[in-house]
């Protein structure tokens, strides 16, 4: 049996702690653990793990995610030059504070389109509600609704789509993070382009955004201030945006190559499997 793209968390580690014998007797059963991090690594070993590796996290492999052309086209259509951007895998309580910044921004911004992509869909109508509340127009993707030149809201509010969503935003908020969470994945904005700001709550990804933030291929926000203040500096200076997004590219390529370093880590139990499978044979 083999861990493979393992990963415990800080918060994990201490609730596992409180029963050493029990996790300790879980991961003896393991013949290989293949750690994402380096912290991943110590915290399995030190509850247990007995053969333990760094091979890195294999969602840095992974393509960008899709977007159907035809949609893409469609909506770049309906957006039709306008400035956007976004704020992506949302909790309760960040669409509130994104929809609050957009208020702000549009003094300045004539014309802004924000798309707001919950973490969870089902949310939609409700986000939907809050932006009528703050006296913005809103329209539901999951209803087949397109942002129309008044839309000031735009909820994508389905699933798989959020390929979308980072080819038309040049900046986008990444979500789970304002909020005790623990962060979403930053890796696909950061292989489509576009610059990311996050809030302080990223342990799901800490070293991740670690790296993107000692790179300045990403910004962490506090507050709908620093949110806000961020967003107009990347919405009058593209440039600027287009650096950090530049960045956050490099530093997603620059920590691939787990999807490899797994396969060789893999490959001699895979031996050991042909080499069985031919003397059954026999």
């Amino acid at each position: 049996m083999i861990l493979v793209n393992g990963r415990l968390s800080e918060h994990s580690f201490k609730r596992w702690q409180r029963a050493p014998n029990s996790i300790a007797s879980l991961l003896r059963r393991l013949d290989l653990c293949l750690a994402g991090t380096a912290s991943d690594a110590a915290r399995l070993s030190e509850l247990g793990a007995a053969n333990v590796v760094t091979t890195g996290n294999l969602k840095l492999d992974v393509p960008p995610p899709p977007a159907d052309p035809a949609a893409l086209e469609i909506l770049q259509n309906a957006v039709d030059g306008r400035r956007v951007i976004a704020a992506t895998s949302t909790h309760p309580g960040e669409d509130e504070v994104m929809i609050e910044a957009h208020l702000r921004l549009a003094k300045n911004f004539s014309g802004l389109l924000t798309l707001i992509a919950p973490r969870h869909p089902d949310r939609g109508p409700g986000i939907s509600g809050i932006a009528a509340a703050a006296g913005l127009a809103a329209s539901l993707r999951s209803r087949g609704e397109l942002p129309h030149p008044t839309t000031q809201i735009y909820v994508v509010d389905t699933m798989g789509e959020l390929g979308l969503v980072y080819r038309l935003a040049s900046a986008v908020f990444i979500g789970g993070s304002l909020v005790k969470h623990g962060g979403q994945n930053p890796v696909e904005a950061a292989k489509l382009s576009a610059a990311i700001l996050h809030g302080p709550h990223v342990w799901n990804f800490g070293e991740i955004y670690k790296a993107l933030d000692t790179a300045r291929g990403a910004e962490t926000v506090e507050s709908v201030d620093r949110l806000t203040a961020h967003f107009a500096a990347w919405l009058a200076d593209p440039d600027a945006c287009a650096r950090v997004a530049d960045a956050a590219g490099i530093v997603v390529r620059n920590l691939g190559g787990a999807l490899d370093r797994t396969l060789a880590s893999l490959d001699p139990y895979l031996m050991q499997l042909q080499l069985r499978q031919r003397t059954h044979h026999a």
